[in-house]
């Protein structure tokens, strides 16, 4: 109730802390009444609203992503991120964007590629959860994973023209601000698809949290469960990597984050505290670019990694002891 309480108070903060000062009069007008002649009305429609819902997409998406891979490798270090599902989103983005190819260039082929990039890499790493025997081992092959991927990706920038390198370095950086409001209607469409698709496996994830051989004697379909985790992930972090760039660590520090404060394995309560957290935490991120912005650039992938990395750390810590 805190968290659900918080959001809206970080979304107004979100909304009212630019650098040029935008009234509710204008937002709301800018809904009901566009008027195209307007900056007050482009700003606020053009950019804020939409950099708005990235911030709470790519927060409660990622969040819940880490989560539900937490719990399916039984990993609090398991995340979109660390096992290199992020990185094979991000390899098929670089496809789209240093191939050439008109259709992979295009909305369409970079969100197509982003998605299929996630669900392949999270059924390599699924495929090597059933090889190995240790949660280390598991972790060292989504490392290596995601070592072997960079130097993919640095390849594919080495052999691309400036335009194309640009347009690649630009993105990985990550950015809330590339959607436009006419996308928002598909983007928020799809991301609820994925929560709502979260949230129907509570019932399976609560089982997990006592192992397969246990779950098994629930009754829970371990492979189908499997799968539709799979899905989900595929969906939730391609959609993100696919307009905001790889953005690191909120699906890991944000789960284990929820799981300190709340104490339970209960996953209704957990989904929906790491949607909820997993916002606030990208709009406090997004609120601090804004106001460093007169100053200097900070992208988003940046100053998540410089918050998430010591609370990474904080988690490993706390576990060894």
């Amino acid at each position: 109730m805190v968290l659900a309480l918080l959001l809206p108070l970080f979304c107004l903060l979100h909304l009212y802390v630019g650098q040029i000062p935008i009234s509710f009069s204008d937002y709301w007008s800018s809904f009901s009444n566009f008027d195209a002649t307007s900056s007050n009305h482009i700003i606020a429609r053009e950019i804020r609203i939409p950099r708005l819902f990235m911030a709470l997409i790519a927060g409660a998406g990622l969040s819940i992503v880490g989560l539900l891979m937490q719990t399916l490798f039984n990993n609090p270090l398991a995340g979109p991120y660390v096992l290199g599902i992020n990185s094979g989103s991000s390899l098929f983005v670089a496809l789209s964007i240093m191939t050439g190819i008109p259709f992979f260039a295009s909305e369409l082929g970079l969100i197509t590629n982003a998605l299929l990039g996630a669900f392949l890499f999270g059924l390599l790493i699924l495929f090597f959860s059933r090889l190995v025997k240790t949660q280390i081992s598991l972790l060292l092959i989504g490392l290596m994973l995601g070592s072997f991927i960079s130097a993919f990706v640095a390849f594919l920038q080495s052999a691309s023209n400036a335009q194309e390198l640009k347009v690649f370095t630009l993105w990985a950086l990550g950015s809330l601000q590339k959607v436009e409001f006419s996308q928002l209607p598909i983007i928020i469409g799809i991301t609820i698809v994925g929560i709502l698709g979260a949230f129907l496996l509570v019932k399976p994830l609560n089982a997990l949290v006592l192992g397969e051989n246990e779950s098994k004697l629930l009754g829970v379909n371990i492979k189908t469960t499997r799968l539709w985790i799979i899905v989900i992930t595929a969906i939730l972090t391609g959609l993100v990597t696919a307009f905001c760039g790889p953005i690191a660590f909120v699906g890991l520090a944000v789960p284990n984050l929820v799981r300190i404060l709340f104490r339970t394995q209960q996953h209704f309560i957990l989904i929906s505290a790491s949607a909820l957290l997993g916002a606030i935490f990208i709009l406090l991120c997004d609120v601090i670019i804004q106001l460093t912005e007169p100053f200097f650039m900070l992208p988003i992938n940046v100053l998540t990694s410089i918050i998430g990395a010591p609370m990474v750390i904080f988690f490993i810590l706390n576990r060894l002891r």
